[in-house]
């Protein structure tokens, strides 16, 4: 089969394509003919070899030459010992920690995958798990956005019921004032979805990116767009009851000064240093301030059930700035690598 492969850390320019031996199952494992596949941050932080990523995978050399979580395809074989999935079934999912994504077959813990809606395709299947599920693990199990007056049936709003949300989502103590939502790099795959979530909840919504983004962000629902090369959203005077960060690259202090009294920072990736700090600040700046400091940690395929129920009901559809073939995945890990994508990045493996 063709695959990505790495052999060292480095660049895009350590991704070759390559012809190597198909996978065998395991006996709790499906095989997966791999029609798409999308780009993570996590996939750029192993082929970097970010200082986390080498403690995991390999200090001096990576021992997952293929990465690439976030797939979509058809059941090629099962494994003995699984009994979800049948030949031929169309699934998708998050793959961490087995990865393997960028090739044209990949093996996966038959728990890892789930059953593809007909109405959604593979390309948008794989553009969802690991951003959707960062999305809405950080706005509903750690942002509480799921507001006291939506837990007991449609409102007229046109908000989510609580039958529309899986079991164990909404989390204690829900706050039903909770209304300014600030999202930071708002303009990528977890932002995009964390938009259209929110967005059910009535909240209002401003995002941050760089300039080339703003009108993308407009179109899709934004009330308010803030460019950071131009404007500090953590010094402009205004506050936020809630703030979902996916760059994490300002200080934990900055970001506390901006948010309303109770108000919550969620984080769900970033700088390494500045995710060590909040690791570390969190309790004291709680005790302090009485702010919320949380960092989400992906529950990988806990909340699929939920963004395909929203998905068939027309509430949310990913972003998707571009669609590249297996032969062009270095040119997609560039523009990534510069954060010049707007949504999700889609590489098609087999149609």
């Amino acid at each position: 089969m063709k695959a990505i492969v790495q052999s060292k850390y480095g660049g895009t320019e350590v991704l070759q394509l390559k012809e190597i031996e198909k996978p065998f199952p395991k006996n709790d494992e499906v095989l997966i003919k791999v029609c798409a596949v999308s780009i993570n941050d996590w996939d750029w932080g192993l082929i970097q070899g970010d200082f986390i990523n080498r403690l995991l995978f390999g200090l001096f050399k990576p021992k997952k030459i293929i990465v690439g979580s976030d797939i979509s395809g058809r059941i090629e074989s099962v494994g003995k010992n699984v009994k979800k999935f049948k030949i031929g079934e169309a699934v998708y999912g998050d793959l961490s920690g087995t990865w393997g994504g960028f090739a044209e077959y990949a093996c996966a813990p038959e728990n890892s995958v789930a059953l593809k809606p007909d109405s959604m395709s593979f390309e948008q299947a794989a553009a969802i798990p690991q951003a959707a599920m960062l999305a809405v693990q950080g706005l509903i199990d750690k942002g509480e956005i799921a507001s006291r007056q939506i837990t007991t049936g449609q409102n007229t709003s046109g908000q989510i019921t609580s039958s529309q949300i899986s079991p164990g989502q909404m989390a204690n103590g829900q706050i039903s004032s909770r209304q300014k939502l600030l999202i930071n790099g708002a303009g990528g795959g977890v932002g995009t979805f964390a938009l259209q979530i929110a967005k059910l909840y009535g909240l209002e919504i401003t995002g941050v990116d760089s300039p080339a983004k703003l009108d993308m962000l407009r179109s899709i629902g934004f009330d308010h767009v803030i460019d950071y090369t131009k404007e500090d959203f953590t010094k402009n005077g205004q506050c936020y009851d809630l703030i979902l960060d996916v760059k994490t690259n300002r200080s934990l202090f900055d970001y506390t000064r901006c948010l309303n009294p109770n108000g919550i920072y969620v984080t769900v990736g970033g700088s390494i240093s500045r995710l060590l700090q909040a690791a570390i600040l969190a309790p004291m700046i709680s005790r302090l301030t009485k702010k919320q400091i949380c960092i989400v940690a992906l529950k990988p395929n806990k909340d699929l059930a939920y963004i395909n129920e929203l998905f068939e009901a027309g509430k949310l559809k990913p972003v998707i700035d571009g669609t590249f073939t297996l032969p062009e995945v270095p040119e997609a890990f560039r523009i990534f690598s510069k954060g010049e994508q707007k949504g999700k990045l889609v590489i098609s493996v087999v149609t």
